[in-house]
């Protein structure tokens, strides 16, 4: 990385080109900081390696989860972030930041609240369904319940909002003085060509390093051999400028993993354990709780013989699944097994019959006496799967790390010797150290795209402000449009 100033810069010949606040990336992180700087008046230039704007957004449900919105008031549910902040925590064993945990789960409501009311997207509370380690319904989805519309739908809200894309176009250069103040980046066009912005903030909106193969033996080596279902462009740049720059950097073995079709690396909804499904190996024997939670389950199939397990379930558990676009492409991909008797069904999977068989009566045992599993897991009458059952095998997939730099309450980066922020550099999302503490099993649903779009919506506040424009950078509760 470079210490030269602008003025430098342009007797250097190179040609420059001016933004308030550059962003780079076009994920949720990114359109969300594009939006919250333009809210405030700040010219906004988006640069984006892609030719458009996807990101890991676009590769998930789009479950955004927030507490304390007029959503969950109109349902009776009654959560306050207080509450959101409890259960993150308890899912991290105590080991997020607590101090990103309380902004985040305080910004999570009027995050959803503001991008309905002032830029025009419509969500969906979902009831149905809690997901483990979750207190509250608090779930809010585009009408699609797909990550690909959220995206549409910020990337629609921040260029009607006026924000500047300059899409094709890798940064190779970030250009600091020696305060540590990034004066400009420069970037590579997708013709070749070079070209530099001078910016008075910058906002790191790369996401993770799950597309680097050689970062995930590093720091994450249990998920070396899984299935990766992330963005490719997610390869860890947000890391090298940080050691650049001497950031601080944390929990870098963090991540949400996920259970994918084998063949076909589609995901397969979690609805359908929590509706009483289970996994077994191919030995058709269980091998873990599957309910302490999805991601670190991706790790446990990995472990299997032949790194596979199944998830078996029957038709009643199928009928919420059925409400996902992804899950009726599972159904079409032609991977479900289906059988009318535990016998048929593992013949079908090519597990031994007795084990299976032993699977089933030793869990409805444990429901007629009331009791946890091997396991630790509780099973509830109406939960008991009953044929015609359904079954299909699974891979082990990581679908972004959770780690990287750390950031204050204000999305601020932080300085690795003395934890000071840098004058004008922010960062969320998959960038930013998130808040799942240092492994998967921290990860409570919904942490990465709520951390994108509220740490996103607070660096560009923050970006607008160091560039000298009045933006609200810290959000209360209730809408704040």
């Amino acid at each position: 990385m470079q210490q030269l100033s602008v003025k430098a810069i342009e007797e250097a010949g190179a040609p420059v080109r001016q933004a308030d606040v550059v962003v780079i990336g076009a994920g949720a992180c990114g359109l969300a900081a594009a939006l919250a700087a333009r809210d405030a008046g700040a010219g906004v230039l988006v640069i984006e390696q892609d030719d458009q704007a996807r990101g890991t957004t676009a590769m998930t449900w789009g479950m955004l989860p927030g507490a304390g919105t007029r959503y969950q008031r109109a349902l009776g549910i009654e959560d306050t972030p207080e509450c959101f902040a409890a259960d993150i925590m308890k899912k991290s064993d105590d080991q997020a930041d607590p101090v990103v945990v309380a902004a985040v789960a305080r910004g999570s409501g009027p995050a959803i609240e503001w991008l309905s009311d002032r830029h025009g997207l419509t969500f969906q509370l979902l009831d149905d369904v809690l997901y483990p380690g979750h207190s509250r319904h608090r779930y809010h989805v585009p009408l699609s319940r797909t990550g690909a519309e959220l995206q549409q739908s910020l990337f629609d809200a921040a260029r009607r909002a006026g924000a500047d894309f300059l899409f094709g176009a890798r940064i190779t250069t970030l250009y600091r003085d020696a305060d540590d103040s990034v004066k400009a980046v420069g970037c590579r066009l997708a013709d070749g060509g070079e070209q530099t912005i001078a910016c008075a903030a910058v906002v790191l909106a790369t996401g993770g390093y799950g597309g680097n193969p050689e970062a995930i033996r590093a720091h994450i080596p249990a998920m070396a051999d899984a299935a990766y279902c992330g963005h490719d462009g997610s390869r860890g740049d947000a890391l090298a400028w940080g050691r650049d720059l001497n950031a601080a950097l944390g929990d870098l073995g963090a991540y949400q993993g996920h259970c994918v079709v084998d063949e076909s690396r589609l995901p397969l909804t979690w609805t359908l354990i929590i509706e009483g499904g289970i996994q077994v190996n191919h030995l058709g024997q269980r091998f873990s709780n599957e309910m302490s939670g999805y991601s670190e389950q991706a790790a446990a199939v990995l472990r299997q013989p032949g790194g596979t397990a199944f998830t078996v379930y029957d038709e009643r558990s199928e009928r919420l699944a059925l409400r996902y676009a992804d899950y009726r492409q599972v159904q079409e991909s032609g991977a479900i097994r289906q059988a009318d008797s535990i016998e048929a069904l593992a013949q079908a999977m090519s597990v031994p019959q007795g084990a299976l068989a032993s699977v089933f009566a030793g869990i409805e045992q444990c429901a007629r006496e009331d009791r946890p599993d091997a396991f630790g897991r509780r099973f509830r009458a109406d939960q008991l799967l009953r044929p015609p059952y359904r079954a299909v095998r699974l891979r082990g997939a990581l679908f972004h790390t959770q780690g990287g730099l750390c950031v204050d309450e204000h999305a601020r980066v932080l300085r690795a010797a003395d934890g000071a922020a840098f004058p004008n550099v922010y960062a969320g999302g998959g960038a930013a150290r998130g808040i799942s503490g240092p492994d998967a099993s921290g990860y409570l649903g919904g942490n990465g795209l709520v951390t994108a779009v509220v740490l996103g919506r607070l660096a560009g506040g923050s970006a607008a402000r160091a560039a000298g424009f009045a933006a609200q950078t810290e959000f209360t509760g209730g809408s704040d449009a």
